[in-house]
């Protein structure tokens, strides 16, 4: 059975963040994700999560300065030194949370031209931030994002991800399979669950086209559930989705999934 993290980023957002996590693990979430914990402090966000019993699965290093549009710094030249202190920041929070998986965002490349020159900056970085953390308790993962929601975004589909991973050659760095994306960018959704298990770390999910709950639009996701039990995928899947309405009035899509988790965690 697929295990489910919410992402706090945009479920339960009719509570203030720090109040969203007790309102994940009543709901039966045992993990969360979000975009970002740099507004709190590392240590509150622990407590957080250890009154709560969650278990943080994914945040995002620093993306640049994301009120003005910046989608990550990992493939902008001239920014390295930035970048580099955001994977600094990134693993100190992760090492205080608890969390084992941080997404590096590539970042916005709408220059046609400038392309290959961003990706050659990506891969530098990546493999610098890969032999950095190498002797920590981390995994990183880059995320193909579909080029509607953010137009311009280096990173757009799943084979150039595997030739990036394949390129920077480290082990600690996988794939962020987002469903979601691939459908917008690519479809042939079974296709690619299979093809890209081996590289897979963390999965996300959301209905398209509307990015709502993941019961309602194109996707057959109890198909795609029992296809990633199949595959033997055995991480976690975050649901970075906007709920039509109350978060909890959306819910019943994961009540079933919830109660086997309890059942796993033997609270049942």
């Amino acid at each position: 059975m697929p295990r489910f993290a919410a992402n706090l980023s945009m479920m339960f957002t009719e509570v203030p963040f720090l109040e969203r996590f007790e309102r994940a693990a009543t709901a039966g979430f045992t993990a969360v994700e979000y975009l970002f914990p740099y507004e709190f402090e590392a240590a509150v966000l622990a407590e957080r999560l250890r009154r709560a019993d969650l278990s943080q699965v994914l945040f995002n290093l620093p993306p640049g300065d994301w009120s003005r549009g910046e989608r990550g710094l990992a493939a902008l030249a001239g920014r390295e030194d930035e970048f580099k202190r955001a994977l600094d920041e990134a693993v100190r929070y992760a090492g205080i949370i608890g969390c084992p998986r941080l997404h590096v965002m590539a970042g916005l490349v709408p220059d046609e031209e400038a392309k290959a020159a961003a990706m050659d900056t990506y891969l530098k970085n990546l493999e610098w931030a890969c032999t950095q953390v190498a002797g920590e308790p981390l995994t990183l993962v880059i995320e193909p994002i579909n080029n509607r929601d953010i137009p311009g975004y280096l990173l757009n589909y799943q084979y150039l991800a595997r030739e990036v991973i394949e390129q920077v050659g480290h082990t600690n760095l996988r794939l962020q399979l987002d469903l979601y994306h691939v459908q917008i960018m690519e479809g042939d959704l079974a296709v690619h669950v299979r093809d890209y298990a081996d590289i897979t770390a963390h999965m996300q999910i959301a209905g398209v086209p509307e990015r709502h709950e993941p019961d309602t639009g194109e996707i057959n996701y109890p198909y795609l559930f029992e296809l990633i039990d199949e595959v033997g995928y055995d991480g976690w899947v975050g649901c970075e989705y906007r709920p039509r309405g109350h978060t909890e009035a959306g819910l019943d899509w994961f009540a079933p999934y919830a109660v086997e988790e309890q059942r796993a965690q033997g609270n049942l």
